[in-house]
């Protein structure tokens, strides 16, 4: 297991991104957060605290999206679902989907379906810790970033705790 990100350097990146969508959305009133269980949830929680820090005059949206049932693998295994939270409505609203890692783009396929079920947001918008857009299999892009890699197909790259750890298999 290689680290990529050490906590630190987490914690700079989580500052970045949320430095960066600051200035894309001073008003918060139309704009919500929407973390991608699993490690995407753990990425929201961090980056809409500092949000909600740097805007204490406005209210931070922030949920969970589940799509363990929106994926194209499911046939393959059992899943337990993880826990969905949109406590919000999304309809006419800046959606900004948040996530670990953007590897393939079927994940974030995948959320935006979820997403369609639950109303038609006006954008949306996809913030990533870590992108592997070598290997993309959809055209998905983010729109924010906080750091592209090289890596193998066959590595992992994982949000472990308080570190981004590279995992060759």
């Amino acid at each position: 297991m290689q680290v990529l990100l050490s906590a630190e350097q987490l914690s700079n990146c989580i500052n970045d991104l949320a430095v960066q969508l600051n200035k894309s959305h001073s008003n918060l009133n139309n704009v919500v957060f929407v973390g991608i269980q699993q490690g995407g949830v753990l990425l929201a929680n961090r980056i809409t605290a500092v949000l909600q820090k740097l805007n204490s005059t406005q209210k931070v949206h922030n949920g969970q999206l589940d799509i363990t049932f929106y994926r194209d693998d499911i046939r393959k295994e059992i899943l337990t679902p993880d826990t969905m939270n949109l406590p919000f409505d999304i309809e006419n609203k800046t959606v900004v989907l948040i996530d670990d890692v953007l590897f393939t783009g079927r994940t974030i396929k995948a959320a935006l379906d979820v997403l369609l079920d639950y109303g038609r947001p006006a954008k949306v918008e996809l913030c990533v810790l870590i992108d592997r857009k070598e290997h993309r299999q959809f055209p998905i892009q983010a729109d924010y970033v906080a750091k592209t890699i090289q890596t193998n197909r066959t590595e992992k790259v994982k949000l472990i705790k308080e570190e981004v750890v590279l995992i060759t298999q």
